[in-house]
């Protein structure tokens, strides 16, 4: 069903895996297919390389655009494996219909896929931190400006290869002031503009010295809800906290399966509304022992310290993190090390 056009040449020998930077260097091929005439079309996998829209794509005025972010692995054995694809098609597809964008056919996402990750395989290397970040997305294509939905969209898929995506320590500011969705908006979606309005606010906190922003509730910014990038996770004593997905969060694939590990290893865990005041005051006293983030790209971040209003506050190093705890075990499923009794894993034959 795929129509598959082969690069002449790779990239992969002038490719340094031991210096990557996130998100720079893609593989020899990519997937796309096309929506016209009210039907997605037959999806091709063909060299890398430039697109050519018209200038009035809608794309490029309305924003409709929405993508996801997944990993492929390889084990020991070289196999390949993915972890919950099941999860990112469901979601760019929910993401898609918030923005008016048709839904895309699971045999083309899956078959698309795999053909495209075998064609690429030597591009995902062995060893723990190695992957294949895998892009899809969705744009409008169709020529115009007036204000509707576009009735021609391009699906995609491009792959990166990845280590590590955050290097050294993280530290986060409570926002105040600059809100990433509102109650009824596209929050839950990874739409494009998401992350575009989020970029200025960021940029603020770098230069205060923070990494990244945790967003507080449009309404009243009393209420913790994501970081930047990253759902985010509390421990306060010995009990994790985590805010409820709604429609301003994202409904993380990581955050669920860590909420998943938790109740595995009877890990006490609270899903709820979770206010500034209460995190503060548990810092000052003592026991907020750990923050981390939570995401495909990242895994599990640990954040070492947060600042809110005029007062920056460490965190303690611990030697029995949650973090490392739930990132170890995600990994060792991911890569094939460990048993996956949830069903998680998805091998690319």
């Amino acid at each position: 069903m795929i129509d598959i056009q082969k690069s002449p040449s790779s990239k992969i020998e002038n490719t340094n895996f031991d210096n990557l930077v996130f998100g720079k260097v893609f593989t020899d091929h990519m997937m796309e297919c096309d929506y016209v005439d009210g039907e997605w079309k037959k999806p091709v996998i063909k060299p890398y390389g430039p697109l050519t829209l018209d200038p009035s794509a809608r794309v490029f005025h309305y924003g409709q655009a929405v993508f996801e972010g997944m990993k492929a692995y390889k084990d020991k054995d070289d196999r390949i494996w993915l972890f919950r694809p099941d999860e990112n098609f469901k979601r760019i597809n929910r993401s898609g219909k918030r923005l008016a964008i048709p839904e895309f056919p699971k045999e083309y996402f899956f078959e698309g896929l795999e053909e495209l990750l075998k064609l690429d395989r030597n591009w995902i290397k062995k060893g723990f931190g190695n992957s294949l970040y895998i892009r899809p997305f969705v744009i409008a294509t169709e020529a115009g400006v007036s204000a509707s939905a576009a009735s021609e969209y391009k699906f995609m898929i491009i792959c990166s290869p990845a280590q590590a995506y955050y290097s050294g320590e993280v530290r986060v500011k409570f926002s105040e002031k600059f809100s990433r969705a509102a109650d009824g908006g596209v929050g839950y979606a990874k739409a494009a503009g998401n992350y575009g309005a989020q970029f200025y606010p960021t940029n603020l906190a770098k230069e205060e010295g923070f990494q990244q922003i945790i967003w507080t509730d449009a309404n009243s910014h009393e209420y913790l809800e994501e970081a930047g990038t990253m759902n985010i996770f509390f421990r306060v004593g010995d009990t994790l906290i985590t805010a409820p997905t709604n429609d301003r969060i994202l409904d993380g694939v990581t955050r669920k399966s860590i909420l998943t590990l938790a109740e595995e290893y009877n890990i006490d865990v609270e899903v709820r509304r979770v206010s500034v005041q209460e995190i503060v005051e548990a810092a000052e006293k003592g026991e907020l022992k750990e923050m981390f983030g939570s995401g495909t790209a990242t895994v599990v971040n640990p954040i070492v310290g947060f600042g809110h209003k005029d007062k920056k506050f460490d965190l303690p190093k611990l030697e029995d993190s949650y973090a490392t705890f739930f990132k170890d075990k995600l990994m060792k499923i991911q890569y094939n090390e460990a048993e996956d009794k949830f069903g998680w894993r998805y091998e690319v034959k």
